[in-house]
């Protein structure tokens, strides 16, 4: 008898794999109905609760949608960007919003700036420029694995003014080279050997991913977003010079600070690591001279990251300097129109950051932000406004707890905690700035704390505990920086 007939047949007492799959995919199903019913739920409520003395019954209802979305984000019964359309549907569809005013978002030069600086993620990676790079530092300086930290932080520091997305950049440049590194120098995360010196590079390098994203405007989507929010809702335009001015002097100190504080925590077996350098060498050589890709991809990059920082002089807005940026690369070959349709973190971020920026911004055209602030600035009265910021930013960043993505953070409570204070006296520069670095500095917090943060996560050098415990003396660590050594130097530099 053969060994297949041997076997049990009997469907209904052993499910087949694919039965099995079908329960799962249903139970998911089921699972993401749930989640979408409850968000349908949330907008509901508040739809339906009384209208509070000074609200337009048309903000409340704005309101009701926005949080509905809001917790959406939240709990993703659907993709974010679905999420997103079906809000803006909604804002025409029960008459919160003139159908032209419910697109308004989609023109915003702001999010066309990091449309087009994906498209510069996608340059760097395509063309192996943000490798080289990060191989030619190591190749150089990596003798040590306290070294190594430091050359990762370097080559992110590079190559974060142009991949304003962390999971671009952590993920497709920075995470591929640590790993390699962590298997030259005999660490792997299923064995005993050197695992701490792994746990130690791995979380480095997203420590470094993070706290570029704190310094640059365009080193992630979610700065854009503060941007975007801050010129909707507050008539401030903050210009890529003016938000690296004030985060260069506290960034670059938590670029000293934090993988020195991590090599204390962990304490990695390895001290010397010139295997590094051995395999940076062999990278290099395979990859050979630069492409002519390369040395065009360079001259666009500095020539953009010039014309940002002299924007003031020459008076052309960021998001044309990128799109020139973009013009030039489809030009010169570095990509191609199919890698710009292909970018789908891209456009999803246009649909859902329009709609969003935009549902914010009327929430303040519709008086509900000042209303916000008049109703709690009477609860906190008698204290300063200096007081009120360091209150609300411990709460700001720990608040992240709970939530899953930087852009969920800012659209929760950025505006509301903006508002508060600003209404309270607080200078708007220094507050819209401080709490768009905080919300990338709360990614520590968990292993789901942004869009990259599982990729490191999941290299399972840490367990979950371990990760939250390092996770959260590094977070306090940026908060006690940003608010001891950030608001001094933007109040130096005339922001506070």
């Amino acid at each position: 008898m053969s060994e297949k007939s041997e076997g049990i047949t009997d469907d209904a007492k052993v499910p087949v794999q694919g039965d099995d799959t079908r329960q799962v995919n249903s139970k998911m199903q089921t699972n993401k109905g749930l989640r979408g019913l409850f968000c349908v739920l949330v907008g509901v409520i508040i739809w339906f609760l009384p209208i509070p003395e000074g609200v337009k019954p048309q903000a409340w209802h704005l309101l009701a949608i926005f949080a509905a979305t809001i917790t959406g984000f939240i709990l993703q019964p659907l993709p974010i960007g679905a999420t997103a359309i079906i809000a803006c549907t909604s804002l025409a569809v029960f008459g919160v919003m003139k159908p032209g005013e419910a697109l308004e978002g989609f023109s915003n030069g702001t999010i066309w700036l990091i449309v087009s600086a994906f498209m510069f993620a996608e340059g760097f990676i395509k063309t192996g420029l943000g490798k080289r790079i990060s191989y030619a530092l190591l190749s150089k300086f990596g003798s040590s694995t306290l070294r190594v930290a430091y050359v990762m932080s370097a080559a992110d520091f590079i190559i974060a003014p142009f991949t304003p997305s962390n999971t671009a950049r952590g993920g497709g440049i920075i995470y591929p080279i640590v790993r390699s590194v962590c298997s030259a120098v005999g660490s792997e995360p299923d064995q005993k050997k050197n695992r701490r010196t792994g746990a130690f590079l791995i979380y480095s390098a997203y420590g470094a991913v993070i706290t570029s994203a704190c310094i640059f405007l365009t080193g992630a989507s979610n700065n854009v977003l503060v941007t975007s929010l801050s010129k909707e809702m507050f008539g401030v335009t903050l210009g890529w010079g003016e938000w690296f001015l004030a985060c260069i002097l506290p960034g670059i100190l938590l670029t000293i600070l934090t993988p020195w504080l991590l090599y204390k925590l962990i304490n990695p077996e390895l001290k010397q690591t010139p295997e590094t350098k051995n395999l940076a060498a062999r990278e290099l050589q395979e990859m050979g001279p630069m492409s002519r890709t390369e040395k065009i991809l360079c001259v666009i990059f500095l020539s953009a990251l010039v014309l940002w920082a002299t924007g003031p002089i020459h008076g052309i807005d960021s998001a044309f300097v990128a799109l020139m940026g973009l013009s030039a690369m489809i030009i010169t070959r570095c990509i191609d129109w199919a890698d710009v349709l292909h970018q789908e973190g891209a456009w999803d971020v246009l649909i859902w950051m329009g709609v969003l920026v935009n549902m914010a911004a009327y929430l303040s055209k519709f008086g509900l932000m000042t209303w916000f602030a008049d109703a709690v600035g009477a609860q906190m009265a008698g204290n300063s406004w200096f007081f009120m910021l360091i209150v609300l930013s411990i709460i700001y960043v720990y608040a992240h707890y709970g939530l899953a993505s930087n852009s969920a953070h800012i659209m929760a409570l950025f505006g509301a905690f903006a508002t508060i204070l600003v209404a309270a006296g607080a200078p708007v520069l220094g507050v819209l700035i401080l709490f768009g670095t905080l919300a990338n500095s709360a990614s520590f917090l968990t292993h789901y704390g942004c869009g990259v943060t599982p990729i490191f996560f999941g290299a399972n050098y840490m367990e979950q505990g371990e990760w939250w415990k390092i996770g959260f003396i590094i977070a306090t660590l940026h908060l006690i920086v940003w608010l001891g050594i950030g608001l001094p130097w933007m109040k130096f530099l005339g922001f506070i």
